[in-house]
């Protein structure tokens, strides 16, 4: 790698460094989206936890609120249309 180096024009020179500062940056930038998507996903998965918990406990409340109070009101009934035809409105022009 010294003779290539000491061969160089510094053209090549300075495309080397640009080339090689350019994969670090990429390198770099990879390993912040890397963490960013982890942290992300913890965050995630933390929330739904915490979602799924309280969601279970409601469930367990509305069950518990529903057993202690028994449904003694009647089901209402609905009302049947009218079999007669709607009046017909009359329009003169």
């Amino acid at each position: 790698m010294d003779n290539d180096s000491r061969s160089q024009n510094p053209a090549q020179k300075s495309a080397q460094k640009y080339f090689t500062k350019s994969g670090q940056d990429e390198a770099a930038a990879k390993e912040i989206r890397k963490k960013e998507r982890n942290a992300t996903a913890a965050k995630t998965a933390k929330l739904r936890a915490l979602r799924l918990a309280k969601e279970a406990t409601d469930r367990l409340e509305a069950d518990k609120l529903a057993a202690e109070t028994p449904s003694t009101a009647a089901p209402k009934v609905r009302r049947r249309a009218s079999a007669k035809p709607n009046k017909l409105l009359r329009i003169s022009y």
